[in-house]
C-alpha cells in the first residue's frame, strides 16, 4: 500500500508537501467527530500552488494521508516544536480551532501510535532521505523545500493575522546563510504580500532535522496563508484568480533556491 508520491525530478531540490494529503483509513473515519471530516486544517491546494515546479525538473513528495492521521512534520517521539507555545501532536487530538477530533473514547493508544509510525510516518520520511541522499550524490548539494499553507487566522498559534509569506530556517541553522538571505530578498521584494522569516513559524520537524548545511543539505520552510489563493471556510475552494498572483511569486523563489544550488 503507497502511502505517498515521489515524482523524481532532474535537479538538486526537493518539494516536500507533508500536509497535503486528505485520505484516513476507514476505521478512522467511524472514530472521528463529523466535524472533523472536513480535514479544515489541511494544507489545501499546496500541490496545484507548485505544479510548476515538476516542468523544471524539481522533484516532489506528498502524502495521500491527512495529517489527522499522522503529523509527518512532527518528530517521531512527539516533542513539542515551540516549548512554551501551544502546539498540535504527532498523532492530533484537537484542531487548529481546539475542537476535539475523536468520538470520546476513541483517541489513539499507544499501540495504534506506533503503527501509524511504522505504517506512514517512517515510509514519508524513508522517501524523502532517500531522495535527498540521491540528489546529493548527483549534484554534490540538495535543497529541501518545506511547502505549507494555514489559515490566515489560527488564535490557537499566534494572535492576529499571520504574515502571507512565512520563511523558517530554524533560526538559520538549517540552511547557509547566504541562501536564507537570497530568499528572504525574493520574497520580500513582492511589496504586494507581507513576509516574516524566523518568527511564529521557524520551521517544524522535516526542516529542522533534515537540514544540514555542513553536510551539503540545505533545507528552508515556507509556510503560505491560505488568503492567498482560496477561500478559508469551508469548502476551502481553490480561487484562481487569486492564485495565479501569488504564482509567481513562489516560482520566483524556486528559481532562487535552483540558481542557488546549481552555483555550488
Amino acid at each position: 500500500m503507497a502511502t505517498c508520491e515521489l515524482l523524481r525530478g532532474s535537479r538538486p531540490l526537493l518539494i516536500s508537501m507533508p500536509h497535503q494529503g486528505t485520505e484516513l483509513p476507514e476505521t478512522m473515519m467511524e472514530q472521528i467527530t463529523t466535524a472533523t471530516k472536513n480535514l479544515a486544517d489541511t494544507d489545501w491546494h499546496v500541490k496545484r500552488l507548485y505544479d510548476f515546479a515538476r516542468h523544471l525538473g524539481v522533484s516532489l513528495i506528498w502524502p495521500h494521508y491527512s495529517r489527522y492521521l499522522i503529523d509527518l512534520n512532527r518528530p517521531a517521539d512527539n516533542a513539542n516544536l515551540y516549548p512554551g507555545a501551544n502546539s498540535t501532536e504527532l498523532c492530533p487530538t484537537s484542531t487548529f480551532a481546539s475542537e476535539s477530533i475523536y468520538l470520546p473514547g476513541c483517541e489513539p493508544d499507544q499501540s495504534e501510535v506506533a503503527h501509524r509510525l511504522e505504517q506512514y510516518w517512517q515510509p514519508y520520511h524513508s522517501e524523502l532521505q532517500n531522495e535527498l541522499a540521491r540528489m546529493k550524490a548527483q549534484h554534490g548539494v540538495a535543497v529541501l523545500l518545506e511547502a505549507h499553507s494555514i489559515r490566515s487566522v489560527v488564535p490557537r498559534l499566534f494572535e492576529g493575522q499571520l504574515p502571507d509569506l512565512n520563511l523558517g530556517t530554524s533560526s538559520g541553522t538549517s540552511c547557509s546563510t547566504n541562501l536564507q538571505g537570497a530568499v528572504a530578498q525574493s520574497i520580500s521584494s513582492q511589496t504586494e504580500y507581507t513576509t516574516a522569516v524566523n518568527q511564529r513559524f521557524k520551521g517544524g520537524y522535516i526542516t529542522r532535522a533534515y537540514g544540514q548545511p555542513s553536510q551539503g543539505v540545505h533545507a528552508l520552510q515556507l509556510e503560505l496563508s491560505q488568503r492567498c489563493y482560496m477561500r478559508e471556510e469551508h469548502p476551502f475552494t481553490y480561487l484562481p484568480e487569486r492564485a495565479k498572483h501569488i504564482q509567481p511569486v513562489l516560482e520566483q523563489l524556486v528559481g532562487t533556491l535552483l540558481s542557488w544550488a546549481e552555483q555550488q
